[in-house]
C-alpha cells in the first residue's frame, strides 16, 4: 500500500459542473491574484489538420473557458441564433465544466426559457433522469407549486464546428447559491432563510434518494433559487433594461492570428439575476436541484464533489461509485455553508495530505486502517491520535464560532442559541461518518431534531409567504 492517502485527479481538478454558475461580478481576490500573475491563457486546440498546437488567448474574467471550444466539446453559440425553429438566443445564464447554458426566447410560447447546450463528447442520461424524476411524485413541488428538479420542456441536437451537442430547455431558474454567497461563501443568509434552503436541501435529496438515483455532486454551485413567478413572460427589451444588456468579450490570439475553427468570436459574460445574499428574503427561498449529469449507474467511477468537500473513502479505498452515503457527507457539507461564512473544512488545496488533515480537526481520529495508511500523519499527529501543535488545530466548535457566529455579530444579524447550536451538531455528526456505512440516511436527517425544530418550520412559514411579482 501506498505511504500516501489515494487522491483521485477527478475531484482536484473537476470544475463546477453547475447550471448556472458564475455571475458578472469581479472575481475573489485569489481569482484575480491568479490572473493577476498570469496575464495569457494557454489552451492546446486540436487544428483541422488533427495536428496538436498550443495557441495562447488574452485573458478573459467571468466567462467559460476558451480551452472548452475544441472538437468534443462547447458549441460556440452566438447571442440572436435561432435553435431548433424556435429559440432565439438573448443572453448567457452561465455554463460548467461541460456545458453552456443561454436564456432563450421561445418563439412559440413567447416565454422565456432555458437552453442547456452540452460537449459534444458528452454522453449523459441526466434528460431521463429528469424526466424520470418529474414523473415520480407530486411531493418534488415546491412552496410555489414549481419542482425542486427541472422540468424538461424539449430536447433536441444541434450539429457545429465542434460536433453534434445535445440540447435541452426547461423553466429558467435564477442565481445559485454558490453566486449569491461569493466564491469563497463569505456572504451570510438571514438565519430563516438559511433554516428553508437547508430544510428544502434535504427533502430534495431524499425524494431523489427514495427514487433509487444517487445524485452525486451536491454543493451551493447546483442549488438554485427560483425567479419571480412572472420573470418568464418578461419582454427581451425589459429583461435587457432591468438586468443589464449582454456584455462581449473579445477572444483573441496572443499572436493575432485568427482564431481555430470551432473557437467564437466574442464570449458573453452571464447575466446577474441575484442580489446581495443578506437581502434574500423568506419569501423568496425557493430552491430548485439541479446537474444530474454526474449521476452514474455504478458501472464506473466518478467522484464528483468538491476537494474540500470530498468524502474520505475516496481516498483511502479503491474507486467506488457515488453513493447515498457520499450524497449525505456532500449535504453535510453543503449545510454548514448555507448557514455559515466558511465552509466547514476550509483547506482549499489540491493536496491530499491537508484536506484529510482537516478532517481529522474536526471529527477526530480516522478508522485504524486509514490512519496506519496516512503517510503524512507523523507530521500533524502521534500515534494516539494526540496533535504535535495543539495552538494549530481547529476544533469544530472554533470553526462555528469564527464562521458563524463573529461573522453573524458584526453584521448585526441574529446568533444562533446554545440549544440550536448543538441540535445543529448532533445533526452533521451522523452525516460525516468516516465509514460510509455508518452514516445516517437522508431520511434521518429529516428526523433529526434541528430539521424538525427550526429548519422545517422555516421551510412551512416560506409557504404562507406572497411572493411579489417583478414590475
Amino acid at each position: 500500500m501506498s505511504s500516501k492517502p489515494l487522491l483521485h485527479s477527478r475531484i482536484l481538478h473537476r470544475q463546477f459542473n453547475s447550471f448556472f454558475v458564475p455571475k458578472a461580478r469581479p472575481l475573489p481576490y485569489g481569482s484575480q491574484n491568479r490572473h493577476a500573475l498570469n496575464a495569457r491563457l494557454s489552451s492546446s486546440t486540436a487544428t483541422n489538420d488533427d495536428s496538436e498546437e498550443t495557441i495562447h488567448y488574452d485573458i478573459l474574467e467571468s466567462v467559460e473557458s476558451i480551452w472548452g471550444y475544441c472538437p468534443g466539446g462547447y458549441h460556440p453559440l452566438t447571442l440572436g441564433e435561432l435553435l431548433h425553429d424556435r429559440y432565439r438566443v438573448i443572453h448567457k445564464l452561465g455554463y460548467g465544466s461541460s456545458s453552456t447554458v443561454w436564456l432563450a426566447r421561445d418563439e412559440q410560447s413567447d416565454q422565456n426559457v432555458a437552453l442547456k447546450v452540452g460537449e459534444s463528447k458528452r454522453r449523459t442520461s441526466e434528460v431521463d433522469i429528469i424526466t424520470a424524476l418529474g414523473r415520480s411524485q407530486s411531493n418534488f413541488f415546491n412552496v410555489s407549486g414549481e419542482m425542486m428538479i427541472p422540468t424538461v420542456l424539449d430536447t433536441f441536437k444541434i450539429r457545429g464546428p465542434n460536433g453534434v451537442h445535445p440540447c435541452y430547455v426547461t423553466t429558467t431558474c435564477g442565481p445559485s447559491l454558490r453566486d449569491l454567497k461569493g466564491e469563497w461563501s463569505a456572504d451570510l443568509f438571514q438565519i430563516d432563510v438559511a433554516r428553508a434552503l437547508a430544510a428544502q436541501l434535504v427533502l430534495a435529496v431524499e425524494l431523489v434518494h427514495a427514487q433509487g438515483i444517487v445524485h452525486g455532486d451536491i454543493h451551493l454551485g447546483n442549488i438554485l433559487l427560483h425567479n419571480r413567478p412572472n420573470f418568464n413572460k418578461l419582454p427581451v427589451k425589459q429583461i435587457y433594461k432591468r438586468f443589464r444588456k449582454p456584455q462581449l468579450q473579445v477572444v483573441s490570439r496572443a499572436d493575432g492570428r485568427p482564431n481555430p475553427r470551432g473557437v467564437p468570436s466574442h464570449l458573453v459574460t452571464p447575466i446577474w439575476l441575484g442580489k446581495a445574499c443578506e437581502r434574500i428574503t423568506l419569501a423568496e427561498a425557493r430552491i430548485q436541484l439541479i446537474d444530474f449529469g454526474d449521476y452514474h449507474n455504478g458501472l464506473d467511477y466518478m467522484e464528483c464533489s468538491l476537494w474540500n468537500s470530498s468524502t474520505p473513502e475516496c481516498r483511502f479505498e479503491k474507486p467506488k461509485p457515488p453513493s447515498f452515503p457520499s450524497d449525505v457527507w456532500a449535504m453535510a457539507c453543503t449545510i454548514w455553508e448555507i448557514i455559515a461564512n466558511f465552509t466547514l473544512f476550509e483547506k482549499y488545496s489540491y493536496c491530499a495530505d491537508d484536506i484529510t488533515r482537516d478532517n481529522v480537526e474536526v471529527l477526530g481520529m480516522l478508522p485504524p486502517e486509514w490512519w496506519s495508511a496516512w503517510g503524512a500523519r507523523a507530521e500533524s499527529y502521534r500515534e494516539d491520535g494526540t496533535p504535535i501543535k495543539k495552538n494549530e488545530i481547529r476544533t469544530w466548535e472554533a470553526r462555528f464560532e469564527n464562521s458563524i457566529q463573529k461573522p453573524r455579530n458584526k453584521r448585526g444579524m441574529p446568533l444562533i442559541g446554545a440549544r440550536e447550536r448543538e441540535a445543529i451538531f448532533n445533526m452533521l455528526r451522523p452525516m460525516l461518518k468516516y465509514r460510509p456505512e455508518d452514516r445516517c440516511t437522508t431520511r434521518q436527517v429529516l428526523e433529526s431534531e434541528w430539521m424538525v425544530q427550526w429548519a422545517l418550520p422555516e421551510y412551512e412559514k416560506a409557504k404562507r409567504l406572497p411572493w411579489k411579482s417583478l414590475r
